[in-house]
């Protein structure tokens, strides 16, 4: 089924779903999806064991017709368990159940692993018994280059185990490899969607990820840190675009990884600057002494994106972090990190 524009944009068409699951629904972009599906007259079921996400993400969703929360982890659903709490039948999963960001917590690198491979296929399970369309919420390699000439950081030879992003790299690259043979052995109708830096209204700015580290320093008074210079480039995708990029590739059937993320690409040192000049913080941008970056950042490749799915992002870096600052400036205190909850479970 090919897609239409309007339904992620606007939610017009009626979805092409009845009732979706979504692994890492507590989380920013989880969060997100599980909203703009129930919009769209979805029902939704939403996984997370709130290792990364937040409970108040969704506690708003709560009352909603059609919505249910399951403080449940991935790992633990595989066989008969699975069957037991998702009950489905689903016609989407939207597998999203690991970090955020590719540098987000390089601390935990067993819990990486695991979700890239026994948590996909776990996904990919409950997708197949229902026959359902399964999409992988992947991420652009850890550092390094999508060119070939780039050079190689220390830390990122694909040789090398050793390494602080090591973990995530593999893990990403193992959860792809398994759709795609999946896709092609099970006859599967499974894709993989790569996310650049998404942000935005509700973001997490504890993950070490660019631009929430310097919202959150600049409304501190605290000064803003940039990598090396400042030259390092970050593409931003505003949310409610790369929800509308998810949500159309989740419509289509392509197997081949779609990138979704911001066309332009700031500088740290001017999303710094733009921040404290959003803010209003007195707040002076240093460098962390960090030796020049030699390679070339990672960056969306959206062609395929616009010419088979129509899209393409709406909101400008420099809009998109005035909305964002708004909303943070809006908010009475810090955004919590987690609401008084049952027994792990919420039904609408």
């Amino acid at each position: 089924m090919m897609p239409t524009a309007a339904f992620p944009m606007q939610c017009e068409a009626v979805a092409p779903w009845k009732r979706a699951l979504v692994t890492g629904g507590a989380g920013f972009l989880g969060s997100r999806l599980c909203a703009r599906l129930l919009d769209s007259g979805v029902e939704v079921d939403c996984l997370d064991n709130l290792s990364t996400g937040r409970a108040g993400s969704v506690a708003h969703l709560a009352g909603r017709r059609g919505f249910r929360f399951l403080e449940q982890d991935i790992l633990h659903l595989a066989g008969p368990a699975c069957a037991d709490s998702l009950t489905g039948p689903y016609d989407l999963v939207l597998h999203l159940a690991g970090p955020a960001c590719p540098d987000a917590w390089p601390e935990r690198p067993l819990e990486l692993l695991d979700a890239g491979s026994t948590g996909t296929r776990a996904a990919l399970a409950v997708a197949d018994r229902d026959g359902a369309r399964f999409l992988l919420a992947s991420a652009p390699p850890a550092h390094g280059a999508t060119g070939p000439l780039a050079p190689a950081e220390p830390g990122t030879d694909p040789a090398d185990p050793v390494g602080p992003h090591r973990a995530s790299a593999e893990a990403t690259r193992f959860a792809e490899a398994l759709v795609a043979a999946h896709a092609a052995d099970h006859g599967s109708d499974a894709g993989v969607v790569r996310l650049f830096t998404a942000y935005g209204p509700g973001m997490r700015t504890d993950d070490g990820g660019v631009p929430g580290r310097f919202i959150a320093s600049a409304l501190a008074g605290e000064p803003v840190v940039v990598t090396g210079d400042g030259s390092r480039t970050h593409s931003l995708c505003y949310v409610d675009d790369m929800v509308d990029g998810i949500l159309l590739v989740a419509a289509g059937r392509s197997v081949r990884p779609v990138d979704i993320g911001g066309e332009e690409t700031p500088t740290e040192a001017e999303i710094a600057r733009r921040v404290i000049d959003l803010t209003g913080s007195a707040s002076p941008v240093t460098c962390d002494g960090t030796p020049a970056d030699p390679a070339r950042r990672p960056h969306p490749v959206t062609g395929f994106a616009r010419e088979i799915f129509g899209w393409m992002p709406r909101v400008g870096w420099e809009e998109g972090l005035a909305r964002t600052v708004a909303s943070f400036r809006e908010q009475a205190g810090p955004v919590p990190a987690a609401v008084v909850r049952g027994e792990g479970e919420w039904w609408a």
